[in-house]
């Protein structure tokens, strides 16, 4: 899409209880850029309560009209998701382009979509998003390039145009719920089959650009895994959308499977978290969380915060978490360290990676049974497996056969019971 340069006036309502709110701002400023937008400056305005038919008051609006003129922007973008009469009487009276803090992740998440599935959940929450919103949407509709529901630029077609409009847009949302369903139930039986095999999973989540994908990559160096299995990581907003498997092996035969989601960000769309609602559930099946947190940001405990409540919103609870304090370099705190539930790491340099692994180790292998065995000479094929599968602690050999001391998990240990000899 060969566009014009954007430049964008940001605007935003403090209300009373926001605490948050000056860092929401600065969040709005990278997720213009995240979408190749300029800003050229931001407007703010205290109430009580935001105004129903503009958003901000009518005084505020002449403010933004004479700002935009004099930057000479095109664009201006606020800091919540408006409601479809408040982008209409904006539009009017700003006579412009008037976006909202959805549309912008919207826009940001169909840009970075790579796999099928992605493509379909963002699609899905852009078209929920603009339905009701049809009417209002003449300018805005720029913005969302490769939309299906090219037709509602031209304002004064009618309501027949509009109707047709909706009906499109209402088959649409109902095939990608389908193709949806269809995904989700693969991703189901991939599930399925990997628990079968009793491997445990453990899931990366945060906010995004934490570092969730340069830890993944980072624990793929350390358990000697080829540059092939590593995954994008780049320092922007939303770098990953699609969830990542990939399989750890440590040095005792033990593995596990590391996930990595979306990352979170703060009032990230409505539609938008029920249309990934199946990526995250990977992380509800979690047998261990990984929460990271970029813990050099001074609202650390803010995003730390808005990763649980969206987490919570998937249905992802009582999974037990580990924390992961990522960044610490440039925190300037003591790292690598380990606390209760708390690792301190700079996963970029590499540092407290090893720390992080022993933690995950003892998390998720603490039921395991430390044994003897005593396998008969003929049965070769459970020595082999349990040299892959298990780690053998010592190995003898004597004449009612092999000797091993080993440690397994529960379902091997009920599996070869009949060969077990003592603890």
């Amino acid at each position: 899409m060969d566009e014009l340069q954007e430049k964008a006036v940001i605007v935003g309502v403090q209300l009373q209880k926001d605490l948050h709110f000056a860092y929401g701002m600065e969040e709005l400023h990278n997720l213009a850029e995240a979408c190749n937008v300029e800003v050229a400056g931001e407007i703010t305005q205290n109430l009580d309560r935001i105004n129903p038919s503009h958003y901000v008051g009518s005084g505020k609006v002449e403010e933004i009209k004479a700002f935009y003129e004099e930057a000479d922007a095109n664009l201006v973008i606020f800091n919540d998701e408006l409601s479809p009469s408040q982008i209409r009487n904006l539009e009017e009276d700003l006579e412009c382009k008037v976006i909202d803090r959805t549309m912008l992740i919207l826009d940001i998440f169909s840009r970075r979509a790579k796999t099928r599935e992605a493509q379909v959940q963002v699609e899905l929450a852009q078209l929920q998003y603009m339905l009701p919103r049809l009417i209002g949407l003449r300018a805005s509709l720029g913005r969302q390039g490769g939309s299906s529901s090219g037709g509602v630029a031209n304002r004064g077609a009618g309501e027949t145009k509009l109707e047709l409009d909706r009906r499109k847009i209402e088959e649409q949302i109902s095939k990608l719920h389908k193709e949806l369903e269809h995904i989700k139930d693969q991703r189901v039986t991939q599930r399925k089959q990997r628990t079968k095999k009793g491997m445990p999973v453990v899931s990366l989540v945060g906010y995004t650009n934490a570092g969730k994908s340069t830890i993944m990559n980072g624990l793929l160096e350390k358990t000697g895994q080829n540059e092939e299995k590593q995954v994008f990581e780049k320092d922007m907003l939303f770098a990953t959308l699609e969830t990542s498997v990939r399989q750890i092996r440590l040095e005792d035969n033990k593995s596990f499977l590391l996930t990595d989601t979306v990352g979170f960000v703060s009032k990230l769309p409505h539609h938008l978290v029920k249309a990934f609602r199946s990526t995250l559930e990977e992380a509800r099946n979690a047998d261990l969380l990984l929460h990271v947190v970029d813990v050099s940001n001074e609202e650390h405990r803010y995003m730390m915060e808005v990763t649980n409540l969206t987490l919570q919103a998937v249905g992802v609870e009582n999974v037990p978490t580990l924390y992961v304090y990522n960044k610490s370099d440039l925190a300037g705190v003591r790292y690598p360290a380990v606390t209760g539930d708390g690792v301190w790491i700079a996963a970029k340099e590499g540092k407290g990676l090893d720390e992080l692994l022993e933690v995950v180790r003892k998390r998720i292998f603490a039921d395991y049974v430390t044994c003897r065995m005593v396998i008969p000479f003929d049965r070769g094929d459970i020595v082999a497996y349990l040299n892959e599968q298990a780690s053998i602690l010592e190995t003898e050999y004597e004449e009612e056969g092999t000797v091993l001391k080993v440690e397994l998990s529960h379902e091997d240990y009920d599996r070869y019971q009949e060969f077990v000899v003592g603890s």
